[in-house]
């Protein structure tokens, strides 16, 4: 086995292994931190993120996006500063597994920092917003990093000292080389943040019924101008993504709920079943049955690791 180049990186692995035991996404003792882990390389599969940092401690994951590649991997974290459907590749082996943290972005503490640092520093006039990004890991963000690692190691550094380091995180995220491009997103200012508006309201209310005009008219657009700068934030249509996210979510309700084909669709908001068999499988490359077994545990949600007090401070 390769070990990671330093000793920030190697204790990263030490602790999301045990804090990861089994392939798919682990819940941490944290609300709005999880863990992701995969003993094999997948091919291109489709997913939806919502808004958050992911920081891969071992192997690769590649993301892709109309004609962009995003890589993370030790080296490289990922931010979206929007819910965004894309696809990735994931490198890993049984020898090896791809080993990640996921932190969810919370709007209220992203607005604080946005506006603290952009009031210190001012925002940077030549950075455009950005949905989606990848940046070279710092020492100081891997740092911190670890350190909240070790705080999920104990209940009750997790309750204390957690929410103070996923802060830091973020700030060290707002403040890196892609921050003003983040902070630009997240503060929502012009055609993009009535976007992200819009992409925020289809991702709460995808069961509900949802109509492009209507998204046009709360965002405060004209429908040809909607659908313009929609597509230039998503690389896609506001139909098919609105499909794509109910989609999405039907096949995290089957693989983790265990619902039917029939059930997921009209949790999700389709009226006929053989409709949505069929963009299911037109999106996935298979049928939602072929999609649930192959899938299962690649996307399987395990609770936290009843790890306790284990020893991290060595």
């Amino acid at each position: 086995m390769t070990l990671p180049p330093n000793p920030l990186s190697r204790e990263m692995v030490a602790l999301i292994e045990r804090l990861a035991p089994n392939e798919g996404y682990s819940l941490s003792a944290l609300d709005g931190v999880r863990f992701m882990r995969s003993d094999r390389p997948l091919g291109r599969t489709p997913v939806l993120y919502e808004p958050g940092i992911v920081i891969v401690c071992q192997g690769r994951k590649l993301g892709f996006l109309g004609d962009e590649v995003y890589v993370y991997d030790a080296q490289h974290y990922l931010v979206l500063s929007v819910p965004l459907p894309f696809s990735t590749e994931t490198q890993a082996s049984k020898e090896e597994p791809m080993l990640a943290v996921s932190i969810r972005l919370d709007l209220t503490t992203v607005t604080d920092l946005v506006l603290a640092i952009d009031a210190r520093e001012g925002p940077r006039p030549d950075s455009a917003p950005q949905g989606i990004a990848s940046t070279p890991l710092s020492e100081d963000l891997a740092d911190a990093t670890v350190r909240l690692l070790r705080a999920l190691s104990s209940p009750l550094d997790a309750e204390i000292l957690g929410p103070a380091l996923v802060r830091e995180i973020c700030f060290r995220v707002l403040s890196g080389d892609q921050g003003g491009a983040l902070r630009a997103a997240l503060a929502h200012p012009g055609r993009f943040g009535r976007v992200a508006k819009a992409l925020r309201r289809i991702h709460t209310d995808f069961s509900q019924a949802l109509d492009v005009t209507h998204l046009a008219q709360e965002a405060g657009m004209s429908v040809p101008a909607f659908h313009v700068n929609f597509k230039a934030v998503t690389q896609t249509s506001p139909i098919q993504y609105i499909k794509s996210t109910r989609l999405h979510h039907a096949r995290l309700m089957m693989i983790r709920d265990g619902l039917t084909a029939a059930s997921a669709s009209a949790r999700v908001g389709y009226e006929s079943a053989s409709q949505f068999s069929r963009e299911f499988k037109r999106f996935f490359g298979r049928t939602p049955v072929e999609e649930v077994r192959d899938m299962k545990n690649s996307f399987a949600l395990s609770p936290a690791a009843g790890i306790g007090e284990f020893a991290s401070r060595h």
